[in-house]
């Protein structure tokens, strides 16, 4: 269980209540996502296409696109080079379906994960010169590949990087830092100093998407396209930028809430029949899409692809037009996640003892050396492994050269900046504050543990999670229409949380166990007011058994599942839903987190 704390943001709540026509618990929410000034708050709950940002404020994007519609007019052969995760296969898509719209020669490559290893790579560039290619053009990779774009240069290509990931950069003497750009022809990362555009927090897939609507605005200056036919595409490829957003962990705020929540409204009409077959196996078609859905369905089957096949096969999944083969591919992607999902339980299961039975677990950073362990697995395992302990952790896993690994972090941890301090150790390294990847030899394990463990200045404070409450608020001030204005907040994700409230002495009367493996708790509970209340507990039912045995005896616990008892008065962190059922609505509250 973490730290309490109660949002205290001060506003005129009853009077932003007043002027937008919501409930104040809804403006004091708003509040707390640092949402300020009318003119934001509007943005927020109202924002339109309209209030995207102009991707022109991207630094080379112009020159970028103007390099492209060169090329394309001059029937250069085009490649772009992506990534294997979701933000890298959506990116890929829109970049091959918009060129291809305005006539290019182009194809895309997409690295394996075991044998190419992240981005841009020699082998890659010896590829395209083998196969003809003039331009390279990456996406969501590609910012610190600086010795492979110089060979790529030397070669005599054109090189343009679209990325979103952290420059490259030295620490000078007087504690200043100095970026390290690829020398390419255009280089667009919204990162980079110098770069105007006002939201640094996009994904590579938006960064694409950023410049094809500058190509394509050009293509149809030059009549290679009509505005229908450029208006009616980018409209889809919004569903691939919303999906990446999401899939990528972006934070939903600004300007990449928007993106989601239009994204996910375009994903709910798709025309693509690959996006429609994956839809389609994971049951969602015709559904309402939330962030949920693309962050844990839809998005780890995309993701589990490229971890353990290959990640062309999602890219040919959205480029296909036929829908016997979308269904085909669909279908054999939700298996491999399905695979996934067991081998990443086994690997979690194995990095916990590992821990638990080692000296490891004094450490303030964990770095824990599977050497077994699929290597695409890491970073799924390094989160569940951080959610557990909440410290930065890195999964590392013998690879073909060497060892591999990636890291997930906590809020007080920036990953990029420490792991910078120590990069004579890797062979490859990137990322950002949250997560990062990285390559070194197997006998360096044991110095990137001890000196990311000797310099990572944290205290016990960042390592206690902290559950930010929205509002203290009694169960009875909770009301249908209440909880339909939640929907304005919409979509939650990163950066965006669902809103979460807090009271004090909840009876806990009755209860049952539900769910085929016997894993949700539903309870009969009351409030001061003598009102009842049906609640629902998704989490650790051994974790909360054991507090309530502590609290109140095994006897209580017992008699709570057999007839009831007379309430157990517990403090709580609850947000309230609506349970639907033969079309009526019913309240309950989802119990998040529980204290004596």
């Amino acid at each position: 269980m973490g730290k309490w704390m109660v949002s205290a943001k001060k506003a005129d709540f009853n009077k932003i209540a007043e002027k937008f026509h919501i409930d104040p618990v809804v403006a004091r929410i708003i509040r707390n996502r640092d949402v300020v000034g009318e003119e934001e708050i509007a943005k927020f709950l109202h924002g339109s296409m309209a209030d995207l940002y102009d991707p022109r404020l991207l630094k080379d994007a112009e020159k970028a696109a103007q390099i492209l519609c060169e090329k394309t007019g001059e029937k250069k052969k085009i490649r772009v080079i992506g990534d294997y995760d979701i933000d890298g296969v959506c990116a890929t898509y829109i970049l091959i379906a918009c060129l291809e719209a305005g006539g290019a020669d182009v194809d895309a490559v997409i690295p394996h994960r075991i044998t190419d290893g992240y981005g841009l790579s020699e082998r890659l560039i010896e590829e395209a010169v083998r196969d003809g290619v003039e331009t390279i053009l990456t996406c969501d990779n590609g910012i610190a590949a600086l010795s492979q774009i110089a060979s790529a240069k030397a070669l005599g290509m054109t090189v343009i990087v679209t990325d979103h990931h952290e420059v490259p950069y030295e620490v000078q003497a007087d504690g200043s830092r100095r970026e390290t750009l690829p020398e390419a022809d255009a280089v667009v990362d919204p990162k980079q100093s110098g770069c105007a555009y006002p939201y640094k927090g996009i994904c590579g897939a938006v960064v694409a998407y950023k410049l094809m609507q500058i190509y394509l605005e050009r293509m149809c200056s030059a009549g290679a396209v009509t505005q229908e036919e450029s208006r009616t595409l980018l409209q889809e490829l919004l569903a691939f930028a919303g999906f990446a957003t999401v899939g990528d962990v972006m934070e939903l705020t600004d300007e990449n809430r928007l993106l989601v929540k239009y994204g996910l409204r375009q994903m709910e009409k798709t025309e693509n029949p690959g996006l429609r077959a994956l839809l389609a196996v994971n049951e969602l078609e015709g559904k309402k899409l939330t962030g949920y859905h693309v962050g844990f369905i839809l998005g780890p089957c995309l993701n589990a692809t490229g971890r353990l096949d290959t990640a062309q096969r999602a890219l040919a999944m959205f480029r296909t037009g036929d829908q016997a083969e979308a269904f085909t591919i669909a279908g054999e992607l939700k298996a491999l996640n399905d695979s996934r999902k067991e081998m990443t339980r086994q690997g979690t299961k194995q990095a916990i003892e590992m821990i638990e039975n080692s000296a490891l677990k004094e450490d303030k950073v964990l770095v824990v050396f599977l050497p077994d362990c699929h290597e695409s697995l890491a970073g799924i395992i390094a989160g569940r492994i951080r959610e557990r302990y909440y410290k930065p952790v890195f999964v590392l896993t013998r690879a073909e050269e060497g060892v591999k690994g990636s890291g997930r972090s906590v809020e007080a941890y920036h990953m990029y900046d420490k792991m910078s301090e120590c990069k004579e150790l890797y062979t490859k390294y990137g990322g950002h504050k949250m997560a990062a990847g990285l390559s070194l030899p197997e006998e360096n394990v044991e110095a990137f543990r001890a000196y990311l463990n000797a310099h990572s200045s944290l205290s016990e404070e960042d390592l206690t999670e902290v559950v930010h409450i929205d509002v203290p608020m009694p169960m009875s001030y909770v009301t249908p229409e209440l909880i339909h204005q939640f929907s304005l907040l919409e979509p939650f994700g990163n950066g965006n949380p669902k809103p979460v409230f807090a009271q004090k002495s909840v009876r806990v009367c009755r209860g049952q166990i539900l769910g085929k493996n016997k894993n949700v708790g539903k309870y009969r509970v009351s409030d001061e007011t003598g009102h009842e209340y049906d609640m629902m507990y998704f989490g650790d039912l051994e974790g909360w058994h054991a507090f309530l045995a502590a609290h109140f005896g095994k006897e209580q616990v017992r008699k709570l599942y057999e007839g009831g008892v007379n309430g157990m008065a517990v403090n709580v962190i609850y947000y309230p839903d609506l349970n639907v059922f033969r079309g009526r609505e019913q309240l309950q509250m989802i119990m998040q987190d529980y204290s004596a």
